[in-house]
């Protein structure tokens, strides 16, 4: 199999699910050799199966990747299985329910813990490799990291920490031949966006107010399409869906008092239903999270 991805490795955190493992099928489906990383084994190992039965090479590793002695582990692994690391998708992320003055402070931590901190540790555990490879790095963001939204404030600042340190890993390695990508997906249909619209009512009625192309959910497969292209072309940046890039361009608008003004016009309705949802649900997390797991 020939193009940019075959015989390259490929590390993938968050890989049990989701936009992660449809990445990792779809970059295997390309050549790649897949190290799949995350918290839930039983999902990693029926994946890894899944890709070896399709006569694809796959490994995988549980770590969580706020622990840096965990992620040195699945990188080992990785080398000692594949003998090299050419490209890491820092996929890893969660989001909690809930605004700072009534949600849960350590869910708010978790977030910015395991979303931007996760990110960090990341790319410290592999960077020899990956510049040993003269290979790229793709760190997921989001559109949260242009528009702020209430009861997203530990994502947002997470995911607009994962872009400005992607801008500055950018120039820190581009000596040694590394690129490094940031991906600002917008609400992707996962379990993560499931559960949101699931548990909170007011979130699904933010949603139906939110403006094209920010309040219209993408598929996965979709995402994961854009996510291998941005692999294959070594992209600065991945928008999902692309008219995303326009958001980014109209960044300094939202965030102005008169793009505030938009949102806060309904927020005084509902922020008190969400904050109210949210302590009704009893957790900070959606059901099927691994954080809730972990709990």
């Amino acid at each position: 199999m020939s193009g940019p991805l075959a015989g390259r490795t490929v590390l993938i955190t968050g890989a049990a699910r989701g936009i992660g493992a449809h990445t990792a099928r779809l970059a295997a489906a390309r050549g790649a050799r897949l190290a799949l990383v995350g918290l839930e084994p039983a999902l990693l190992r029926e994946l890894a199966a899944e890709l070896t039965g399709g006569g694809y090479e796959a490994a995988w590793y549980e770590a969580d990747v706020t622990d840096s002695a965990a992620l040195a582990g699945a990188v080992a692994g990785t080398l000692a299985r594949f003998g090299r690391i050419d490209a890491v998708v820092a996929n890893a992320g969660v989001a909690s329910f809930g605004t700072v003055a009534t949600g849960d402070i350590e869910a708010l931590a978790r977030t910015v813990q395991v979303n931007l901190i996760g990110v960090m540790r990341t790319v410290a555990a592999t960077a020899a490799p990956v510049i040993a490879a003269r290979g790229h790095y793709l760190l997921v963001s989001s559109t949260a990291a242009f528009a702020a939204l209430p009861g997203l404030a530990a994502y947002c600042a997470a995911k607009a920490g994962v872009e400005h340190f992607g801008n500055a890993l950018r120039l820190e390695l581009a000596h040694h031949g590394v690129t490094v990508g940031t991906a600002h997906p917008g609400w992707i249909d996962t379990d993560l966006v499931r559960d949101a619209r699931d548990d909170l009512p007011s979130f699904r009625a933010a949603l139906g107010r939110m403006p094209w192309p920010v309040g219209s959910i993408t598929s996965v497969e979709r995402c994961a399409r854009a996510f291998v292209r941005g692999l294959e072309r070594r992209r600065r940046r991945v928008y999902v869906p692309r008219s995303i890039a326009a958001v980014q361009a109209l960044r300094t608008v939202l965030n102005s008092r008169l793009g505030g003004a938009a949102v806060t016009r309904h927020s005084g309705e509902l922020v008190p239903r969400m904050e109210a949802e949210v302590a009704a649900l009893g957790r900070a997390f959606g059901a099927h999270s691994a954080e809730e797991g972990r709990r």
